[in-house]
């Protein structure tokens, strides 16, 4: 097991009804003048956003919003999120809510840490510059999905260069409070449920293909939380509001990617890595990218590094493991996971996605431009290797 520090400092508040709660935490939290994010008219269509303003409004505080984040967050909108910051009184720091998913969650943090630099925002997420402070951010979170209410984590699309990246900074990007309210799910689209189901999913696979040896626990505790997500989804989709199932997942998708899954591993993410070139280059939902490139990842990086992919069939798809060759044993693993996806109505490759003829050239170009040669933990992937996996996606 590798040395780690964790340090998970926000307050989780869940819960029926808790979203009354948030002008009460964001007193207890610090704020005086208070931005609010969101996205598109879910959270005003529901009421949501009126319930947030009368609890802000109840408790002494005054704000103003910023809406239309969309599912793939831009960097236009982080930007005009900062000037607004900047033509707010000066009197007190702004604190900053996200009611929303993962997209509102993670624009909210880059705004948060753009707003404390002189220069471009943009530079945290190329690595030209760490954030050394950042506004506080608190959440009502709509979507359970990418984990962005526990973790440090903030993936933004810069529109002119065409890069999608993503930005770890947990001492200063992690939420002060967030506020997960299960009945805030029901009405969200099935297919929209799942591709969350399967981003929680790739979060923990992320870290658990890992070449760290000695991590029995951390492993454990990354199984227990995948076998719970493949118990609780079925339920989830067939009975929308089951309150139960919805929390059980609520809960799994912010465990899946504050950090406490990957604890003394060396993380892989470089099948999160070549989906975001393909979101960027497409626009496709993320969790549904994820479930075309991730069985393809393993399909390729499992021939010279099998361990990791028998454990994971074994111990999660209760495939049978005496007297089979390992490569079996990893060929029906990964034939059950896509099958679990498939039956939540994901795709599983590049047509069904709705990219009849993708440009591998260019995916492998970006992706390698972006993040630089090799990418991955597990198994280090060079051109070859990631051209192999996108051409397993066709």
């Amino acid at each position: 097991m590798e040395n780690f520090t964790f340090c998970s400092p926000t307050e989780f508040v869940f819960g029926r009804d808790t979203e009354k709660e948030v002008g009460q935490l964001c007193c207890k939290h610090g704020a005086s003048r208070v931005l609010i994010i969101y996205g598109g008219g879910s959270v005003v269509r529901s009421g949501l956003l009126q319930r947030v303003e009368q609890s802000l409004t109840t408790a002494g505080l005054s704000y103003e919003t910023l809406g239309g984040v969309k599912p793939n967050p831009e960097d236009g909108l982080v930007r005009e999120g900062i000037r607004k910051i900047q033509n707010m009184s000066a009197s007190a720091p702004v604190f900053l809510l996200a009611v929303g998913g993962g997209s509102v969650i993670d624009t909210a943090k880059a705004i948060a840490c753009g707003a404390c630099y002189d220069g471009d925002f943009w530079d945290f997420y190329i690595g030209k510059a760490k954030i050394q402070r950042a506004l506080p951010v608190g959440v009502v979170l709509t979507i359970p999905a990418a984990g962005s209410e526990g973790s440090g984590n903030s993936v933004i699309t810069n529109t002119a260069t065409g890069q999608k990246i993503s930005l770890r900074s947990p001492e200063h990007l992690r939420p002060v409070f967030s506020i997960m309210n299960p009945e805030l799910t029901y009405t969200l689209p099935p297919y929209q449920t799942a591709s969350g189901i399967c981003d929680m999913m790739v979060h923990i696979f992320e870290r658990y293909f890992t070449n760290t040896p000695e991590t029995n626990i951390t492993d454990h505790l990354a199984e227990g939380v995948l076998r719970s997500i493949i118990e609780q989804a079925p339920l989830v989709m067939q009975h929308p509001q089951d309150y139960g199932a919805r929390a059980n997942i609520m809960w799994a998708g912010m465990l899946a990617h504050n950090g406490l899954c990957g604890t003394g591993h060396v993380e892989d993410w470089a099948s999160h890595f070549m989906e975001h070139e393909l979101s960027a280059l497409y626009g496709v939902t993320h969790g549904a990218g994820l479930a075309v490139v991730f069985p393809a990842w393993l399909t390729v990086v499992s021939r010279s590094n099998p361990k990791k992919a028998v454990q994971l069939a074994v111990r999660v798809f209760d495939v049978p493991y005496e007297g089979r060759h390992e490569q079996e044993i990893i060929a029906e693993g990964i034939a059950r996971l896509r099958h679990f996806w498939t039956s939540l109505g994901l795709p599983s490759n590049m047509r069904e996605l709705g990219i009849t003829d993708p440009d591998i050239d260019l995916l492998v170009h970006n992706l390698h431009e972006t993040k630089g040669e090799p990418i991955g933990n597990y198994v280090r992937l060079d051109r070859i290797l990631t051209r192999e996996i996108y051409d397993h996606t066709r």
